[in-house]
């Protein structure tokens, strides 16, 4: 399984029912996202495990799917980062 952050961005005038769909879909779901909509950056953040991108996008409601992107994250090691200056 890979890694994905689920990027999830909604309007200000959208944002309690982007709050409402992921209540609706999965409490759990709910407790697992960070947020920025506090301070204006109306985007949830989640990182959830996955076989690929569509199947993590297909873990959130569908009222904010569409305007979702995901993003496959990798770790690096200190040898992965010297092999990179030496290619």
């Amino acid at each position: 399984m890979a890694r994905f952050l689920l990027n999830a961005p909604h309007t200000k005038d959208d944002c309690v029912q982007a709050l409402d769909s992921v209540v609706a879909h999965s409490d759990s779901l709910l407790g697992r996202f960070d947020w920025g909509c506090k301070v204006g950056e109306h985007v949830g953040w989640v990182v959830v495990e996955a076989q690929d991108e569509r199947t993590a996008l297909m873990l959130l409601p569908t009222a904010i799917r569409d305007d979702a992107t995901a993003i496959q994250l990798n770790k690096f090691t200190a040898e992965d980062v010297k092999s990179f200056h030496q290619q």
